[in-house]
């Protein structure tokens, strides 16, 4: 009796083997894939929001100068419409501040004389950015009902480190500083049994000054 063995084709074992490498490496391209989209849109929104703050600080300090009762509140709602795809109601914030350079003593200090917070902002999350200059405060008897700051009219008034020893008395800088935490697009997503992406994005900073 004459036995017959039966062979696979070479082509065939090359498939399979292809296959499972493919299966094993599949996983990890989809991740690569994700994170890179979700880094090409943390750049678009770092590229807006740079934009607007810059817009920001030159709106508050060219309008201070033409207007004689200045709605800090128009400009920024105005700077927040002009951010699509960004949703800052549900995710943003802007603040808008005010140093002037006071001298005492032949001392120059650079004071924190007005601040602005926008009040459309993402206030009732669970978050709130604080403005990297100067912090009011977060709870809201420190902020009045147009969104300034309840500053302290006394003689100890804040003092803020910007532009330190370029301003000479009487100088009045306008800080524009806009804040948006951006989760990831994929975030929850359950790539595989041990790898997951996170639902928690950055929050992402940019500040002008004029």
């Amino acid at each position: 009796m004459i036995s017959h063995k039966l062979r696979i084709p070479h082509a065939s074992r090359s498939q399979g083997i292809a296959a499972i490498e493919f299966a094993l490496v599949l996983p990890f391209l989809i991740l690569l894939s994700l994170a890179v989209v979700d880094f090409s849109r943390y750049i678009q929104a770092q590229l807006i929001i740079n934009n607007v703050s810059r817009e920001g600080a030159s709106l508050a300090a060219r309008s201070t100068k033409s207007m004689v009762n200045l709605d800090y509140q128009a400009i920024m709602d105005g700077l927040a419409a002009s951010m699509p795809p960004l949703r800052m109601s549900t995710a943003g914030m802007i603040y808008i501040t005010e140093v002037t350079a006071i001298s005492a003593n032949n001392i120059v200090t650079n004071t924190v004389t007005n601040q602005f917070r926008w009040q459309q902002g993402w206030s009732s999350s669970h978050y709130v950015p604080d403005s990297s200059i100067w912090n009011c405060g977060e709870d809201s008897t420190h902020w009045d009902a147009d969104g300034s700051c309840a500053m302290n009219t006394g003689p100890n008034k804040p003092t803020a480190n910007l532009m330190t020893g370029q301003l000479n008395a009487g100088d009045q800088i306008y800080a524009a500083e806009v804040f948006y935490e951006l989760p990831s697009l994929f975030g929850g997503m359950q790539i595989s049994a041990n790898i997951s992406i996170p639902n928690v994005g950055p929050v992402l900073h940019s500040m002008n000054v004029l």
